[in-house]
């Protein structure tokens, strides 16, 4: 329990939403194998689907809430990811006999196709912000619907034949229909299973988790809070979105992939606009930047809508209303700030008995003396010490004390979230290292913070002071 506590929240996250993935897997597989019932003909149906929309559900998580961009396009490439993976598939039907190492290599070309197209489209679409991208991005999930829905692609003893506008594929004897214009894929063989639903979307967790958690990450992170300050520091925003952009469709495209090998049957008008529409609800409900709140929510809202099947004319105003409830719900006040501590877990009492520093003590005396204009023998002291050292407001590389800082940043992001803040509105970077370096516990110490004063100590000075106090040295 110490080293839980001892490692970063973001670690924290990291091991519970690889251990939620976990847990459901063998849970699920356990009830089929071993439950007479199994896990019951809706759920059995819907699990490589909901494998599928968990990792559109991350992919575009990568993009809204990691990158700070509104993408409505997504659907475009988890149809490019569909079409181009069971083609390919298809495609290797007869030089392929082991239908596993088939769906990893559709799901890889899925992958890549997705990918090759999301940078030829962020190129110029990743310069706009705000609406104007969301505007672009639904244009080209249209587009591509239509696309798809026009091309006839079959094969043969030749080789591959394209058409596009009209069936003129003059296959020879023994030749594939791939891909049937409007008609889509037809009689295509069913290779995804629930196992490698299951593996995509633990590779998916480890590829966002590794690249938010690494220098990429942190630059993408620092040009989505304030686009202007990480310019100035010699951020290429434009390179970083793309990066979570191109990263966001090759998922998507593997995830198309899944989806679409696990059907006999599909048309291009499957991934239309509400498919874009679902997946950001998705990740609106499970919270931005919130991995696993979108395993969550991308599981409970692709299964309730076939347990609501009972209540036949009235299943999606059911649907409707449960959505209404669980968003109420999750924008209280109280349950965020719940949930944003949930991983924090602070030894107060351990904290209160945290020995003070020479400099701590000094400032504390001096607040609690400046009415009286006397000045101990200690305060002398600690005023010595501090002139030693570095001044306030300034930073001494320290392992220790960068460890709290990056825990108070954390923190401070959190806060900034759930008020919808830049993170700088509550406290710069500057103002961060001095905490780390005095570390305060009361209020008379957090006031003598540089950039601290009443109202930011009444506003913020709680939690910080509570997470300086269960930091353990």
């Amino acid at each position: 329990m110490k080293r839980l506590r001892q490692m970063k929240r973001s670690t924290r996250s990291s091991l519970f939403t690889y251990a939620l993935v976990i847990v459901a897997f063998l849970v699920i597989q356990s009830l089929r194998i071993f439950s007479e019932g199994g896990v019951g003909s809706v759920l059995e149906g819907q699990l490589i689907p909901i494998c599928a929309y968990v990792t559109m559900a991350l992919a575009l998580n990568l993009v809204v809430g990691i990158s700070g961009e509104l993408s409505l396009g997504h659907a475009g490439f988890m149809s490019l990811g569909a079409f181009a993976g069971s083609a390919f598939a298809q495609a290797l039907q007869d030089s392929v006999a082991s239908a596993p190492l088939r769906l990893a290599l559709a799901m890889v070309f899925g992958a890549l196709v997705a990918a090759v197209l999301g940078f030829l489209i962020g190129i110029p679409v990743l310069r706009l912000n705000g609406d104007y991208l969301a505007i672009v991005t639904l244009a080209f999930g249209e587009i591509i619907k239509s696309l798809v829905t026009n091309i006839y692609l079959g094969v043969d003893e030749n080789g591959l034949h394209f058409s596009f506008l009209n069936d003129n594929l003059e296959l020879a004897d023994g030749g594939t229909e791939l891909i049937r214009g409007p008609m889509g894929v037809m009689n295509s063989q069913r290779i995804s299973t629930f196992v490698a639903g299951f593996v995509l979307v633990m590779v998916a967790l480890i590829v966002i988790f590794n690249l938010v958690n690494s220098r990429t990450g942190r630059a993408i992170m620092a040009a989505r809070d304030n686009r202007i300050a990480a310019e100035s520091v010699g951020i290429s925003v434009t390179k970083y979105k793309m990066i979570a952009f191109v990263v966001s469709a090759a998922l998507a495209g593997a995830a198309g992939t899944l989806y679409g090998c696990s059907q006999t049957t599909f048309a291009a008008t499957k991934f239309d606009f509400n498919t874009s529409i679902l997946i950001l609800v998705f990740v609106v409900l499970g919270g931005l930047g919130n991995m696993w709140g979108s395993v969550i929510a991308a599981a409970a809202l692709t299964i309730l809508p076939e347990a609501l099947r009972q209540f036949s004319n009235y299943r999606m105003l059911v649907y409707a209303i449960v959505l209404i409830l669980v968003m109420l719900a999750t924008n209280n006040p109280t349950l965020k700030g719940f949930f944003s501590r949930l991983f924090q877990q602070p030894d107060f009492f351990l904290g209160q008995l945290a020995p003070l520093s020479r400099l701590q003590i000094g400032v504390e005396r001096k607040a609690a003396g400046a009415g009286t204009g006397v000045t101990s023998r200690a305060d002398s002291s600690s005023k010595s010490a501090a002139s030693d050292g570095p001044a306030l407001g300034s930073y001494a590389p320290d392992d220790e004390n960068e460890t709290l800082f990056q825990k108070l940043r954390e923190l401070r992001l959190s806060i900034a979230r759930e008020n919808s803040l830049p993170p700088y509105m509550v406290f710069n970077d500057r103002t961060l290292r001095d905490m780390a370096r005095l570390r305060p516990i009361t209020d008379a110490q957090f006031l003598a913070v540089n950039g601290v004063g009443d109202s930011k100590l009444a506003k913020y000075g709680k939690r910080f002071m509570e997470a300086i106090a269960g930091f353990d040295d």
